[in-house]
């Protein structure tokens, strides 16, 4: 992937991370359709304190910023509700490139995703605005197409489906897959998130087995939870698609640079990711809990591979 990049402009062109932001486009739309178009103003405030912070550090690497902060300031839009003040989301997304990313070296040396790390920096910080801020949604044509924002909701009788299931209710499947709940701007259509899956997969710019893994891993552990009894533990696939797990299995489960390289390390990775996930959901406090089994797996992700590579030397050894 680096040995096809080229630099033109202010940026160095990357065939992978423009077929990222295609990708990205029905889920987009599908969020200002639903939300408003303040998703368009934030998101254009968030890639722009996300390329200037790359840029000072490339600078003095006298290199140029990578596209790859274009996807990362996107996905970290996506990951916010509408609502998210201005200062908050640039504060998570200058902290995500840089601690995630900078630190490290730059693209293709961070060992952590930096929409994840940014998103989760402010999920603890400032938790009210991204666990009890929600807005209302569109219902019919031409929604938020022609609105800035919704009004909020009230906390006290509305939430989102997975506030709602701790609640005791539930919502329809069918309502779930369309995406007409509340919730963070990318994670709320199933329907928009397949779409953009298939074209990465079409596209060779996401491995499939990255992607269905942790969905393995999250079922596998629900089914056994929900016939176990288990109360607070809801029917696997309302599980799956509620909350931003599903929207975190596609676009950050597979990110290439922070991923195991060994296809059986990326089983491992993606399964454990997927338990992590139902763990510490319905056992610990917090609700949205894909972004921590993402990032404590982020970690194993060089000693998986090295463990992988090891166990094939030996297994080689023994044949021969």
């Amino acid at each position: 992937m680096v040995a096809q990049n080229k630099t033109s402009g202010l940026f160095q062109r990357q065939p992978i991370m423009r077929r990222v932001l295609m990708s990205l486009i029905p889920v987009t739309l599908g969020a200002v359709y639903l939300f408003g178009l303040r998703v368009l103003v934030l998101m254009a405030v968030v890639i722009a304190a996300g390329t200037l912070t790359e840029y000072i550090f490339t600078k003095k690497r006298k290199a140029k910023v990578t596209e790859a902060v274009l996807v990362t300031s996107v996905l970290f839009t996506l990951s916010l509700p509408v609502s998210t003040p201005f200062w908050i989301a640039i504060v998570g997304i200058v902290f995500g490139v840089v601690f995630a990313k900078e630190v490290f070296g730059g693209f293709g040396r961070n060992v952590f995703n930096p929409a994840i790390v940014g998103r989760t920096f402010i999920f603890i910080s400032f938790p009210e605005f991204l666990t009890a801020s929600w807005n209302n949604i569109s219902t019919s044509l031409p929604g938020g197409f022609v609105r800035y924002i919704h009004p909020p909701l009230d906390a006290l009788t509305q939430a989102t489906p997975l506030n709602m299931f701790q609640n005791g209710e539930t919502l329809p499947m069918a309502q779930v897959i369309i995406g007409q709940i509340p919730g963070s701007m990318g994670e709320t259509s199933v329907v928009l998130l397949l779409l953009g899956a298939a074209y990465l997969l079409y596209k060779k710019a996401a491995d499939w087995r990255l992607m269905l893994s942790p969905m393995i891993g999250f079922l596998s552990l629900t089914s056994i939870l929900n016939l176990m009894g288990v109360s607070n533990v809801p029917n696997p696939f309302y599980g799956m698609f509620t909350g931003a797990f599903f929207f975190l299995c596609i676009y950050f489960v597979t990110e290439p640079t922070t991923a195991p390289k060994q296809k059986e390390a990326k089983w491992v990775y993606g399964i454990l990711i997927g338990i992590i996930t139902v763990t510490i959901r319905y056992f610990g406090i917090f609700v949205e809990a894909a972004s921590f089994g993402i990032l404590i797996m982020n970690t194993f992700v060089p000693i998986m591979d090295e463990g992988v590579k090891y166990l094939k030397a030996q297994r080689k050894k023994v044949t021969t």
